[in-house]
């Protein structure tokens, strides 16, 4: 007798109905009705967003973040470039102890800098209004995935030159089979860190 039969019971028979034990449904023709329209409704509700989905949204939010990271960039060297050919410049005068050109091109690429970490706030929006549609379950999947991070990521005090830490944060993961490998670095390193302890 197996575990399912024991915790059901005897089999029940009734006027018009029987239990079937091995599909778990009614027989009765309006019973059956009446569970194809539960199943049509849970079929609505079952949630369709996967965790490949997931991760695939993931690398289109990196992308969008890192496009308008160096638009971003172009735009704030553009504007440094445009105001910096406008001024007068003496190249016998020295800027705070330094040569002109030299302070130029400090000001240009801190331009770009300054440009390239103001990208993703651009990027994290273009992104939300691009899928609207999956963005509460994208944001339930991605609380979900830094728990399962916290929760298994490897404890940092204990790294070496010849025992790194394995991706702290898991930013590097970027599908399923990336995660299960990022698991075995994990437990690889524990081991190791327990062996040299």
């Amino acid at each position: 007798m197996s575990l399912l039969s024991k915790a059901l019971g005897p089999p029940t028979i009734a006027v018009n109905r029987v239990t079937c034990y091995r599909s778990l449904t009614l027989c009765s023709p309006k019973l059956q009705a009446a569970r194809q329209t539960v199943d049509k409704q849970e079929d609505h509700k079952s949630p369709t967003f996967t965790w490949s989905d997931f991760f695939k949204l993931r690398k289109q939010e990196r992308k969008i973040n890192l496009g308008s990271s160096i638009v971003t960039a172009f735009l704030g060297c553009n504007a440094s470039w445009a105001y910096l050919s406008t001024m007068q410049i003496d190249p016998t005068q020295m800027i705070m102890g330094f040569d002109p050109l030299m302070v130029v091109s400090a000001g240009l690429i801190a331009s770009g800098a300054v440009g390239y970490l103001f990208g993703p706030l651009f990027g994290t929006n273009i992104f939300k209004l691009k899928n609207k549609a999956q963005l509460d379950e994208y944001n339930n999947k991605t609380k979900a995935f830094l728990k399962h991070v916290v929760a298994n990521r490897v404890d940092s005090s204990s790294q070496s030159f010849s025992n790194p830490v394995p991706d702290y944060y898991g930013e590097k993961i970027g599908s399923l089979r990336e995660y299960r490998q990022w698991l075995r670095d994990c437990h690889a390193f524990r081991r190791k860190a327990k062996e040299f302890l």
